[in-house]
């Protein structure tokens, strides 16, 4: 038999008497924090650095940090309403030089001829008027903008046209794309809540429009991340330059799914249009590692939807990532009127072109109805679902960096003998036999756990050898069968009238 191999104890020792090594390789049981990154713009003169990735120390630092109104406090408000308790990391942008402000207006054509409030939805958040019949059209738009100045989260500033006084300009505070996403209506709340505008008021709304150019220094900013692992990254800009850059940077060939970093991580965004808009543009995008959900009419801007939804995931992927997202809901996004809303037939078209899809409940609430990426296609341009799914891939992260775990605790400083060579147990030797059962057996726990499945078809496929060119290397085939999800369930309904003899 022979010696048992210590990681530190010497054999040349001979002073007496009891020396304890400690040998972790099979104690390891630890759970990785599977971050999120909020990706977003600060309001110019904040105190953030900008480009530079800091944690998440809450709403009201994050507003400190960022500027209350910007991009990034908004996100971060969405993003902790629906996840409270996980680890979460802040990416400040700043605007980009050459860079437009979205900007839109509200113009009073007629005064109230009774009391009453008017209701202004900006961005999703509500500005309530008092009003009455002995107020003239420019102290409507006085008061107007008075009251949208005392609400700071706001994402516009407001100004009475220095023109036309009885118009309130609005602008949005941070510059670029998105702010063209800020929707501007009167009394999304309806009758239900109370809302109308008051006898003899009329107005006249200008949608945000005009804002230009994401920051370029997204890239560089993305690549100050360095090795830092994050799951689930909010994303505000779909833009195609932009899109380019995440999808490189989460890239399965040279980025954070590659073999050489195998940090992983998923993109999760929102898009605004109409059936057509959004099926011209999913079709357009060919990404595993990116979600983009499609949707018209919320007044909820897109940037804020898409930390709703990273949030929604990061919850239900941290207490099982192969569990389906069908049903988990959101706690920001405000439905779309009724007649808005895309019928199943328009879903199924949207599922088919890279656009994830939701559901509205009578009461409601938006839940995720399938949240999927958008890969569409092989590099051949031929139809391939590999990677249609999120739970797919928060899967596949999950049972790599498991193996991973493995491999790093109990392989970390063994011998490799070729098959066939006498191994003697306590010793630092290992055989690509003896990782081949070490592997079965973890994937049998993983099975039992709800992440794999077919254990015995994947005993029989796994393969394990000693590489031929160098020695010191063990090439593995390793044939796991995720654990699929529960999506539909057809019945065909064979009835009768009659009771059988």
């Amino acid at each position: 038999m022979g010696d048992i191999s210590f990681p530190n104890i010497p054999q040349n020792i001979r002073v007496p008497l009891f020396y304890a090594d400690i040998d972790p390789s099979n104690a390891n049981t630890g759970q990785q924090s599977l971050r999120a990154l909020i990706i977003g713009q600060m309001l110019t003169g904040s105190p953030g650095v900008p480009s530079q990735a800091v944690i998440c120390q809450g709403v009201d630092a994050t507003k400190a940090l960022a500027g209350q109104g910007s991009m990034l406090a908004l996100m971060t408000a969405a993003y902790r309403k629906r996840d409270s308790f996980g680890e979460v990391w802040l990416l400040p942008l700043l605007d980009d030089g050459s860079s437009t402000a979205a900007a839109g207006s509200l113009n009073f054509t007629s005064v109230p001829t009774a009391t009453g409030v008017l209701s202004l939805y900006i961005g999703g958040q509500i500005v309530s008027l008092v009003v009455t019949p002995t107020m003239t059209l420019p102290q409507l738009a006085t008061a107007l903008a008075a009251q949208i100045g005392t609400l700071p989260d706001l994402p516009v500033t407001a100004a009475v046209d220095v023109t036309t006084t009885s118009k309130v300009d609005l602008t949005a505070k941070n510059k670029g794309l998105a702010g063209n996403d800020i929707d501007l209506q009167l009394n999304y709340g309806g009758t239900l809540a109370g809302e109308a505008t008051p006898a003899g008021l009329a107005v006249t709304i200008v949608a945000m429009s005009g804002g230009a150019t994401n920051p370029s220094q997204l890239p560089t900013a993305l690549a100050n991340l360095g090795d830092q692992q994050f799951d689930f990254i909010a994303f505000p800009y779909t833009d195609s330059t932009s899109l380019s850059a995440i999808q490189s940077f989460l890239s399965t060939q040279t980025g954070r799914w590659s073999w050489s970093e195998q940090l992983y991580g998923g993109m999760y965004a929102a898009y605004r249009g109409t059936l057509g808009t959004l099926t011209t543009f999913g079709v357009t995008r060919n990404d595993e590692h990116a979600s983009i959900m499609g949707f018209n009419g919320s007044p909820t801007p897109a940037w804020v939807i898409a930390a709703d939804i990273a949030a929604a995931v990061a919850v239900s992927a941290r207490a099982d990532p192969a569990q389906p997202l069908q049903t988990v809901t959101l706690a920001t996004m405000q439905p779309p009127p009724r007649q808005m809303r895309f019928a199943l037939t328009d879903r199924n078209t949207l599922l088919y072109d890279g656009i994830s899809t939701f559901d509205v409940a009578d009461d409601g609430t938006v839940s995720i109805e399938n949240l999927i990426t958008t890969y569409q296609k092989n590099s051949f341009g031929n139809a391939d679902n590999s990677y249609l799914e999120v739970e797919t891939m928060n899967t596949l992260a999950f049972v790599l960096r498991d193996l991973k775990s493995l491999v790093t605790t109990k392989y970390a400083r063994k011998k490799l003998a070729a098959d066939g060579t006498r191994v003697v147990p306590g010793t630092n030797v290992v055989t690509p036999s003896m990782i081949k059962s070490d592997l079965i057996a973890r994937y049998g726990t993983l099975e039992e756990n709800g992440y794999v499945q077919g254990s015995a078809v994947f005993a029989q496929g796994l393969i394990v050898q000693q590489n031929s060119q160098n020695p010191n290397r063990v090439d593995v085939l390793y044939p796991a069968i995720l654990i699929d999800q529960l999506r539909i369930f057809a019945l065909l309904m064979q009835f009768s009238n009659i009771v059988p003899a």
